[in-house]
């Protein structure tokens, strides 16, 4: 049984007490006010966390995003034209079958590079294509 393991087997015996003094000392964050079996499944997340990664980058802000309720990002997926009049052109990318950005001729690494390449300033690129916008209020 690895360490991991053990940590996660421990976490079944510990009482409340013990559940809170371990989310201190491994987060550095406040206890949440949950109950303890919810505690427990937190605390199980935060050591694979740690011990394996988290979750990736875009997957944390979307939900960051989701959570804050301000703006809403779409992916761009495979196939997908997107199109933006800037400077009275009409500038269309096209996301290739492998997730590529194409745009003049040339592939770029992000939407937001080929937004700044566009306008010279810097830009979200999402937001630039109309991929992020303001969440909607419950």
């Amino acid at each position: 049984m690895g360490q991991l393991d053990t940590q996660l087997a421990e976490l079944e015996t510990m009482t409340k007490g013990d559940l809170k003094d371990r989310w201190a000392k491994l987060t550095g964050r406040p206890v949440p006010k949950v109950s303890e079996k919810m505690l427990r499944l937190a605390l199980a997340y935060e050591l694979q966390a740690k011990a394996l990664g988290g979750l990736p980058r875009k997957t944390r802000q979307r939900l960051e995003q989701v959570a804050a309720a301000k703006t809403e990002t779409r992916d761009a997926r495979p196939g997908m034209r997107l199109a933006r009049e800037f400077g009275g052109k009409v500038h269309v990318v096209a996301i290739g079958d492998g997730g590529e950005i194409l745009w003049n001729d040339q592939e770029w690494r992000s939407l937001s590079e080929v937004a700044r390449a566009i306008t010279g300033t810097r830009w979200s690129g999402p937001a630039f294509f109309g991929l992020k916008q303001k969440g909607k209020t419950a």
